[in-house]
């Protein structure tokens, strides 16, 4: 299983210089990926905007949207085009992770319609999809590769739409919010999706959770998970309650994801101060 590490994008400590200086040293580390968290409504760095800042100072780090909620941005073409851009300038790095949402004031902030994410998602993949093989309904929108296909895609969701969308569309699943235990069980549905999709290979499969390291680590976490969820409501103080905040019990995670058949763990860290970055790699990597 491959460890990927999330780009404090959304984290209060973040600013322009840790986060391509996290950056640089994730890829020195040796992590397989930079994921980044997707919120418009929301004091963070914009996911593309910080993924093409990410691509200027590394060379062979992954870099995933994981996820973006797409559907809250009007502009197909648009959309396509700053993914294809990352793409590009990254020299072909970009994991594109897309996936319907849950925060309706996301899509109120852009004028986007909030019930119909699901469809409107599926309709978007497909044309972004073609707007990277050169084929797209508005021609001369580029980069576009016609050889690679453009961006690897991933959807995420755990309802038995956002896995046959996922099936439909990317080539894996990627699941937020889970546990090792439940993420078994959703490995499983997932590939029995590709199948009932009609798909021979199986999906490329991926998982997120969150961690925090050091002195005075649970604090740090709670505190800011319980701001990052708390449009959740009540649910939020779970969410800050499962953050790992011990390096053994992190190991553990690691090698119960691995036994359920996942393919890339991303570990997202609850601050932006370089140290973490450093405690992570030494309980993930070896």
């Amino acid at each position: 299983m491959e460890i990927g590490v999330g780009l404090p994008t959304t984290v209060p400590d973040v600013d322009g210089h840790r986060l391509t200086t996290w950056a640089r040293q994730a890829e020195n580390h040796g992590f397989a990926s930079l994921g980044v968290l997707d919120r418009l409504v929301y004091d963070n760095y914009e996911s593309l905007t910080s993924l093409a800042a990410a691509a200027a100072v590394t060379e062979r780090i992954r870099l995933t949207s994981s996820i973006l909620i797409a559907a809250y941005r009007p502009g197909t073409a648009v959309l396509a085009k700053q993914a294809a851009t990352v793409h590009a300038l990254s020299g072909g790095r970009l994991t594109l992770g897309v996936a319907a949402g849950g925060r309706e004031d996301d899509f109120q902030a852009t004028g986007a319609p909030y019930r119909d994410r699901g469809r409107r998602l599926d309709d978007m993949i497909t044309e972004m999809k073609a707007i990277w093989a050169g084929k797209g309904p508005v021609p001369g929108i580029g980069p576009f590769f016609p050889d690679d296909n453009g961006p690897e895609l991933i959807v995420g969701g755990h309802t038995p739409a956002a896995m046959a969308r996922a099936a439909r569309h990317a080539d894996g699943w990627i699941a937020g919010g889970s546990s090792a235990t439940g993420y078994a069980e959703l490995a499983d549905r997932a590939r029995q999706a590709w199948r009932t999709a009609g798909r021979a290979e199986k999906p490329r499969l991926v998982a997120l959770i969150y961690a925090c390291l050091g002195p005075g680590s649970r604090e740090v976490a709670e505190r800011y998970l319980r701001a990052y969820y708390a449009f959740i409501g009540p649910k939020a103080e779970m969410a800050a309650k499962a953050v790992i905040t011990g390096a053994e019990g992190l190991r553990e995670t690691v090698s119960a994801y691995a036994e359920a058949g996942c393919d890339e763990l991303l570990i997202f860290p609850c601050t932006a101060e370089s140290s973490q970055l450093e405690l992570l790699a030494e309980a993930t990597l070896g």
